[in-house]
């Protein structure tokens, strides 16, 4: 028997109701690890070329990593992968909560989804045995009654269920999948593939909890965690704020996207900051399966929290006019951005009604909040007007209109729903008339809320990422700049070869390699599915070391961070192998035009932009550090390097 995992992949073909488990060797599992470079070695061998992602053809992987379940923090993550329906290219989103270790409980380490059913379904496993149910009652439901109703249809109150939500069904692009009904895997547009394939979720519960290699050690390496979390400031705060925390240094730093990207100070930041949260309306922390942080936000407003926040909570509704349910979590720094200082509202309370509504339909807070956002811009610039807003004054600031238009896109209705439901790019090439100017688009996915202005190599990531702009895909530049690095971030960077702290706002060939050997880390990290605020290379709990130290005790495989980081650039160029056969090259690692304009407002970045000519001289020198042509595509000789001649077939001719 295997260490960690089960050895048991479950194959299901919708669209002849069969299910099949297969049962891969070892090297299987030590070659990929999981998550998506495990995800990429179906998709790519299984989806033709040109295949609309919504069409049965396309496969949808759902994969954990050999770590998942082990007890100890930061473990229980999911991967979804698919074609996506917002790019075209990749498509890769990640989640946490409870679901992906009661997955691995239930006997399975990932799931690999064929075809279409002829109804709506849902998948149910438990301990080692799945079948199809019928799901037609559960159309049109929100996530949270989904939930209820499934609960008391299988009788147990411990399941747990990764759904698609009404959204979804509405084929709103940017639609996600959550668990919990808090918890979104929410980049990319999985959930609209999901719903493609008539599969409305899968539920699991299960008690086969895999053996461990080294008990003894990982116990010993779980205690650390506790320990070190007073003692490091960033843990510390991520505990007690969530990742609102990060609100009010990022304003003061300049670097919070505030009206559009078009500014990067917002003056209502500490009305929408984690410790205001902290201050009124948080009803609890709540956690994933086995961590210490307990970083997930938990709200409630209701006219009696209302009552006892006058005063310290920023209200434009009066009292009574929210009502936020705690079920649904509470809202992550990147929603309270997209839905706050994006679009210029200061209003806490309807950024959480705006979290809620998104959680209970089922579609990526980043892009929605996002495309809202644009939409403002436009409508500021006279690109649209109340013929196209139906007479809504969609103006930043106003969370009415903010509110009303988010209806609209999760419901597909009104004047705006159907454009907007179709992401900013889309809604962007609708209009015309100068609207791309104000776009924040890297593949068509809406940037999330840190700034490559002065973030440099954050850039350079944005650009290159397989399947879009993405903030969690490498180390942000701070950890790697004189004047913010500290012993420790440098202590632990040094051991990817990371010796020469940089320049702030800097992105020279040292800069490019920080930013492709963090990369490789983060994409080590979703194929373990470990969560990035728990393991990491710099200011998390547990560091690069404590990472092979983990893999060990678990796997008993004497693994080294040097095959570790390999199973990394194996994702990276598994998922850009995709996108080559895809017709992805050079021409789409491009910014969007706004990042190359001087930055309005006050604060340290007032009039920063990025350099053109930089971005492409660090476009060169990413591309050679990564074995790729100058075009961005890999070559055959480094997917031999790696172990994926396999995969060289799929390259363009």
């Amino acid at each position: 028997m295997p260490y960690g995992y089960h050895g048991k992949i479950l194959h299901v073909d919708l669209t002849r109701g069969k299910l099949d488990t297969e049962t891969p060797p070892e090297a299987f599992y030590r070659k990929y690890l999981g998550g998506s470079a495990m995800g990429l070695h179906y998709i790519l061998r299984d989806v033709p070329k040109g295949v609309a992602p919504t069409a049965p053809e396309n496969v949808l992987t759902v994969m954990l990593g050999v770590t998942t379940g082990a007890p100890i923090s930061g473990q229980s993550r999911v991967n979804v992968n698919a074609r996506s329906p917002v790019s075209g290219a990749i498509g890769d989103s990640q989640g946490g909560g409870f679901f992906p270790a009661e997955l691995k409980f239930a006997g399975y380490d990932g799931i690999v989804v064929k075809g279409r059913s002829p109804k709506p379904v849902y998948l149910w496993i438990k301990d080692g045995q799945a079948e199809l149910r019928d799901a037609a009652h559960l159309r049109g439901k929100i996530t949270g009654e989904v939930d209820a109703i499934l609960k008391q249809e299988l009788g147990d109150p411990k399941i747990e269920i990764l759904q698609h939500g009404p959204a979804a069904e509405k084929s709103v692009l940017f639609s996600s999948l959550l668990s919990m009904s808090n918890r979104n895997n929410g980049r990319t547009g999985m959930g609209l593939v999901m719903a493609g394939k008539n599969l409305k979720a899968i539920v699991v519960r299960g008690t086969k909890k895999p053996e461990l290699a080294d008990a003894k050690a990982l116990t010993d390496l779980n205690k650390t965690g506790p320990k070190l979390m007073p003692q490091n400031p960033d843990m510390d705060g991520l505990g007690k704020y969530g990742t609102a925390s990060v609100v009010m240094p990022q304003n003061s730093f300049g670097t919070l996207p505030t009206r559009n990207y078009n500014e990067g100070q917002f003056e209502g930041a500490e009305p929408i900051s984690g410790e205001k949260m902290a201050e009124t309306i948080l009803k609890e922390r709540d956690t994933c399966h086995a961590c210490v942080v307990r970083c997930k936000r938990v709200v409630e407003i209701n006219p009696s929290t209302l009552r006892q926040a006058q005063g310290r909570l920023l209200l434009k509704r009066g009292e009574g006019a929210y009502k936020v349910d705690p079920y649904y979590g509470g809202p992550e720094y990147e929603t309270i951005a997209t839905f706050g200082s994006y679009c210029g509202i200061d209003d806490l309370a309807a950024i959480s009604q705006a979290h809620q509504i998104c959680n209970q339909y089922g579609v990526d807070t980043i892009s929605c909040g996002a495309t809202i956002a644009f939409a403002m811009e436009c409508y500021e610039k006279s690109i649209i007007t109340n013929k196209e807003t139906g007479g809504i004054e969609l103006r930043f600031g106003d969370a009415d209109a903010m509110l009303e238009v988010l209806m609209q896109i999760v419901t597909r209705s009104g004047a705006l729903g159907a454009v907007l439901a179709e992401g900013s790019a889309r809604a962007a090439q609708a209009w015309g008339r100068g609207a791309d100017e104000c776009l924040v688009t890297v593949k068509n996915h809406e940037a999330p809320a840190h700034m490559p202005q002065a973030k440099r190599s954050l850039a350079l990531i944005y650009a290159v990422n397989p399947f879009g702009a993405d903030h969690q895909s490498s180390e942000h530049d701070w950890m790697y700049e004189n004047g913010m690095a500290t012993d420790l971030y440098l202590g632990r960077l040094a051991l990817l070869g990371l010796k020469d702290p940089q320049e702030q706002m800097s992105l020279g060939a040292e800069k490019v390699r920080f930013a492709y050997l963090t990369e490789v880390f983060y994409s080590l990290l979703d194929t373990l599915e470990l969560c990035q605020f728990v393991w990491g290379p710099g200011w998390t709990l547990y560091g690069p070391q404590e990472t092979v130290e983990l893999v060990r005790a678990v796997t008993g495989w004497d693994v080294t961070l040097e095959e570790l980081m390999t199973v990394g650039a194996r994702r990276l160029n598994l998922m850009r192998t995709f996108n080559a056969r895809e017709g992805f090259t050079r021409k789409d690692d491009q910014l969007p035009k706004k990042f190359f304009k001087p930055l309005a407002g006050t604060g340290p970045t007032a009039g920063i932009a990025l350099d053109p000519k930089e971005v492409e001289a660090a476009l060169d020198e990413y591309y050679k550090l990564a074995g790729w042509t100058n075009d961005g595509i890999p070559t055959a000789a480094t997917l031999k390097k790696l172990d994926l001649e396999w995969a060289a077939e799929y390259l363009p001719a």
